[in-house]
């Protein structure tokens, strides 16, 4: 699905707050970001990602993704705590990946605090709790409508912080949440966000199974 326009110029131009005209930024708007993500090892990838974005562009990391998932094992958490630190020194000569050496710690940190979680409760019920199960819808009008930071996205960085997490800033997570559609932050002028509306709707459902599970397992 997209949805992209072209202006008098034949240049592509995506109507949404992000006023951009890269194709690749396009292409990630148009069919990935805000759709609703409820499989716990992507949900684990895409925190993972968003953290290596601190201090930089998203746009940066999107060209690298393909590199991180090669150099951490497609973010599979099983096999990222079995990294040493003979291969974060490896990873700090990667010029496919950002060679902050605390940045790639914190994946392999992550990996083992998904591992912790998930002895409790699924990663996808856990991190959902924060929107309440539900994908929340905004009204925003332009880009200065949009939020960096919410209420939500604060409870998350806390807790994710406590569980022993790291780069789960609440700015990190504000995006994390709009990137995997717990937040419908695409403006009211965006085709998005009315079709991706009709597939939120589609998970209410699921959500709901999520809900349940998750109020099962408290004490």
């Amino acid at each position: 699905m997209t949805h992209s326009f072209t202006t008098d110029s034949g240049q592509n131009k995506l109507v949404c707050a992000w006023e951009t005209t890269d194709p690749e930024y396009i292409a990630y708007h148009n069919e990935h970001w805000g759709r609703p993500v409820l499989n716990s090892k992507e949900l684990f990838a895409k925190l993972c990602l968003d953290g290596q974005q601190a201090g930089l562009s998203w746009l940066t990391i999107l060209r690298k993704q393909k590199n991180y998932e090669a150099a951490f094992h497609h973010f599979n958490p099983q096999d990222i705590i079995k990294m040493t630190e003979d291969d974060v020194i490896a990873l700090m000569q990667n010029k496919g990946i950002v060679r902050n050496k605390l940045k790639i710690q914190s994946v392999i940190k992550n990996a083992r605090a998904f591992l912790k979680i998930e002895e409790s409760i699924p990663f996808n019920a856990y991190l959902w709790q924060f929107s309440d199960f539900r994908v929340i819808q905004t009204t925003c009008k332009n880009r200065d409508d949009v939020a960096s930071t919410s209420i939500a996205s604060d409870a998350m960085a806390k807790a994710l912080k406590k569980s022993g997490f790291s780069f789960v800033g609440s700015t990190i997570c504000y995006a994390f949440m709009q990137a995997v559609g717990m937040i419908n932050d695409h403006l009211v002028t965006c085709p998005c966000h009315k079709a991706f509306c009709k597939e939120q709707a589609e998970v209410d459902k699921e959500l709901m199974v999520l809900q349940q599970m998750a109020a099962s397992l408290k004490p």
